[in-house]
């Protein structure tokens, strides 16, 4: 019964981090409306918005950091379950919160080249200073980098059951194979990130855009990390096979069905994502245009939050949100119910 109780858990977790996500994303675009934006003056000259420490970037990590480190935490729990009794359910919690891991680091990529795309253009070179775009932008990057590295390595490598390590190996030789794995693993990555910041650095101090050359070198980091991690993966590989699973009939049907059920969870949480942001959206205020008007007058304003505004345009949101979360969990278990077990 405890046993059961703590697969439950597993199953949750990455559950209640997709939840924790959504809330801070609503919580960041909320923040990130409240901030004036660029206005255009009568001659066509456009008037930047003062410099500022931009904390809805860091809301928005926080986010996806919560999302990846619940997934984590639930991915542990799975495993552990499946060294003790490896059951269907525990089977697929363990394959719930991989695909909750896969998606944060697909959040985390996501997040960090967006940062480095947004930071083109979208600024007043001459006002802003130095720690507030190193703040604003470098340090986002970084950050989103180690995390994606972080759960990699968390995740997939340096663990006791690492599926890409093979049983039989000494200490020794399982730490050298671990340490050849996630450096394959984090070289592309921290290459990458490396490329973009040698980007960005170039194009702060020149001040415009960046030179074919400096594309071509950008590129060439790129494929250098690339290189680096392919002799890692290289010096990883075993000569002893892994062992075949067996094949038990009506695996394909049930996987259909988990299939099935993650992509209803994947649909209605996009659509939770959006609804929720279009809420938020709609407290937005626009003055009516008139001739004459000042760039302040331009701005918009924000509404204050309302009951009504809350049942009207963000509850359904939240409830799809849930919709989402409790279809994934109860999926998961009816399919794997010691009733439906029986005939295995």
């Amino acid at each position: 019964m405890k046993r059961i109780g703590t697969v439950r858990t597993a199953i949750k977790l990455p559950l209640i981090g997709l939840s924790a996500a959504w809330l801070l994303f609503m919580i960041a675009d909320y923040v990130q409306s409240l901030v004036p934006r660029g206005t255009y003056e009568k001659n066509g000259d456009y008037i930047y918005p003062d410099p500022r420490f931009t904390v809805e970037i860091y809301l928005f990590f926080a986010g996806i950091t919560a999302f990846a480190l619940f997934a984590l935490a639930g991915q542990k729990l799975a495993l552990r379950l499946r060294t003790e009794e490896d059951s269907a359910l525990a089977i697929s919690a363990h394959r719930l919160n991989n695909l909750a891991v896969v998606l944060s680091l697909v959040a985390g990529a996501v997040f960090a080249i967006g940062n480095f795309l947004g930071a083109w253009n979208s600024y007043a070179p001459s006002s802003e200073p130095l720690g507030l775009r190193l703040l604003n932008v470098y340090l986002p990057i970084v950050l989103a980098t180690a995390l994606v590295v972080f759960v990699i390595l968390s995740a997939f490598v340096f663990r006791k059951d690492a599926p890409d390590l093979p049983a039989g190996q000494g200490d020794e030789e399982r730490a050298r194979l671990q340490r050849a794995v996630g450096l394959a693993y984090a070289s592309p990555i921290i290459g990458t990130a490396i490329a973009i910041i040698f980007g960005l650095t170039v194009y702060d101090i020149s001040k415009t855009t960046l030179d074919v050359w400096i594309w071509v070198i950008i590129q060439a980091i790129i494929a250098i990390s690339i290189i680096i991690g392919t002799r890692f993966a290289a010096q990883a590989r075993s000569s002893k096979p892994l062992p075949v699973k067996p094949r038990r009939t009506g695996l394909a049907a049930t996987n259909l069905n988990l299939v099935l059920a993650i992509v209803f969870g994947v649909v209605v949480s996009i659509m939770a994502f959006t609804m929720g942001f279009s809420a938020i959206s709609n407290l937005e205020v626009w003055p009516e245009w008139r001739e004459n008007m000042t760039a302040l007058e331009q701005q918009s304003t924000m509404l204050r939050p309302t009951l009504g505004w809350f049942i009207e345009d963000m509850l359904p949101a939240l409830v799809l949100l849930l919709l989402a979360d409790f279809g994934i969990y109860r999926t998961t278990l009816t399919r794997n119910s010691s009733k439906n077990q029986r005939t295995k």
